[in-house]
Parts: structure tokens; sequence; C-alpha cells
């Protein structure tokens, strides 16, 4: 498998597991609602029982945050790797040069900034 085809593949994994992640967030009860469910209040209503959704859902959450950065930093690996092959082949960059031009005539020859 090629590097392109991989780094598909990572794109996909990546857009799959932040629909997820987001789902499980939504799908998880807010701060306000501990009070209620501290005295059984809508324990019935839950799909895991009284307490068993938040391990749960925290530990799916955490694992899908993980995988996330993981896939993450894949990508930004390959990004590199591709950059730094492009530039290996002569491919001009598109990021500006760090160093600033030397200062036109009638400029500032310190700052760079027009005198007036």
């Amino acid at each position: 498998m090629d590097n392109s085809t991989l780094e598909t593949v990572l794109l996909m994994l990546l857009v799959l597991d932040a629909l997820a992640l987001g789902a499980l967030v939504l799908l998880q009860q807010g701060k306000g609602a501990d009070a209620g469910a501290a005295f059984g209040a809508g324990a019935a209503n839950t799909m895991f029982g009284s307490g068993g959704s938040t391990s749960f859902l925290v530990k799916a959450t955490v694992a899908l945050a993980i995988g996330f950065f993981v896939i993450s930093f894949g990508l930004a690996w390959f990004a590199k790797e591709r950059a730094e092959s492009l530039q290996q082949e002569g491919v001009p960059s598109l990021v500006a040069p760090t160093e600033a031009p030397p200062p036109a005539e009638g400029e500032g020859a310190d700052t760079g900034i027009p005198d007036v």
C-alpha cells in the first residue's frame, strides 16, 4: 500500500472518529443532571441503567479522543514526508520565505519602514 492510499484511509478514519466523538459528547449528560440522578431521577430512562452509562461513555470518549490525536499525528507525519520529498524534487515551496528582502532605496534601513 503506497503512502497516498494510507493517507486517504487515515483521513477517512479521522472523519469517522470526529463524527463518533461528537455523537458521544452529545449523548453524555451535563453536570447539572447529576443532582437529580443521585436520587434516582431518570434512572429508568437510561440505556445502561442507573450508573452504567457514565463509565462506558467516558471510556469510549477517551478512546476516541486518543484515536483522534494519533490519527492527526499520523497525517501530520505524512504531510511532512510529502513536503520533504517535494522539496528534494525541486518543487518550489508555497510557504513565504523566512528572510525579509533588503530594504529598497528611500526606505529606512533599520526598520524597513518608509521614511516620511
